[in-house]
């Protein structure tokens, strides 16, 4: 272990935990939520997570976002109407989550579209995303994350540093169907990368670094590559210094690029693994004195995954 890369160093907070034990699903989210509270000084703008629950057979799920008081069940009218059938949906305060049958994801996507104080935030099969600005406790308290279930979740509080505070520049960043990704540090490149990803098709609401690398990875997978193969390909790709954990429908991985320095901290027992950038994100976690508890090495990828 590095000294003091437990300590308090670097900016924005991470944290992610991968259920092992069935038995733990009904409380991920209140697991996750008391690791993004630890994390509030850590990053104090704005705070994110997503979370990987239950699948609704035959549909995707769109996490829609919209301004507070914004009349939701207009919104549900308006797609009860283009698809012409009544579809799953619950609002956990500024998100709407709806499950939209595959033959009609294009016709809600483009209802959607229309509304432009709406914003698609994530999409999946089994992936929610929420974000937005204020405490990470309090933005945790907003969506009810400790009444969340599933199976893995990252999380993320933000202290920004190269661009203003909104609820855009929060993460996760998503880019791909349940893909996301939680980052710590700054790249260096992003501006040239970005231009090439938008060559190979990929668009990008906004101006942040981490978009970029979610875009990255998502491009990679599109050709075909696992979520392994595409985070060893981000070593060569991504200047600058960073800790990357990525969600998947499956799984979640690790990254910390080869310098590592920012913080980080890992701990796994028989039924979860959690990852967190300090130590004491994770010390209220089941069984926490009893686990394998370790620092991430550099340019290594550590993956979990179903199959």
């Amino acid at each position: 272990m590095k000294g003091g890369e437990f300590g308090h160093r670097g900016m924005c907070g991470i944290v992610g935990l991968y259920i092992k034990d069935r038995e733990l699903e009904p409380g991920l989210g209140g697991m996750l939520a008391r690791m993004l509270g630890t994390m509030c000084d850590r990053g104090p703008d704005s705070a994110g997570f997503a979370v990987y629950g239950t699948e609704a057979p035959g549909c995707i799920k769109l996490t829609i976002r919209a301004q507070a008081g914004y009349d939701f069940a207009q919104l549900i009218h308006r797609l009860h109407s283009a698809t012409d059938r009544s579809l799953s949906h619950s609002v956990r305060n500024t998100h709407l989550i709806v499950a939209v049958p595959l033959a009609y994801e294009a016709a809600v996507r483009l209802e959607v579209a229309k509304t432009p104080e709406l914003t698609l935030v994530g999409t999946g099969r089994r992936m929610e995303v929420f974000k937005e600005v204020g405490r990470p406790d309090q933005v945790a308290l907003r969506f009810n994350l400790d009444t969340m279930a599933g199976t893995h979740a990252i999380g993320h509080t933000r202290m920004a540093t190269e661009s203003a505070v909104t609820t855009e520049g929060a993460h996760p960043f998503t880019t791909g169907a349940d893909q996301c990704l939680v980052h710590n540090g700054s790249l260096s490149n992003h501006n040239a990368v970005r231009r090439e990803l938008i060559r190979h098709g990929l668009s990008f609401r906004t101006e942040n670094d981490t978009e970029v690398a979610a875009g990255y990875l998502s491009w990679k997978i599109r050709d075909g590559c696992s979520l392994d193969e595409a985070l060893n390909s981000s070593l060569g790709a991504l200047d600058g210094f960073y800790t990357f954990v990525v969600g998947t429908e499956s799984g979640f991985g690790v990254l910390r690029d080869p310098i590592a320095c920012k913080p980080a901290v890992m701990a796994e027992t028989d039924r979860w693994v959690a990852f967190g950038t300090e130590y004491r994100a994770l010390v209220d976690l089941p069984g926490i004195d009893g686990a394998t508890v370790w620092e991430p090495e550099p340019a290594k990828v550590y993956l979990w995954e179903r199959h």
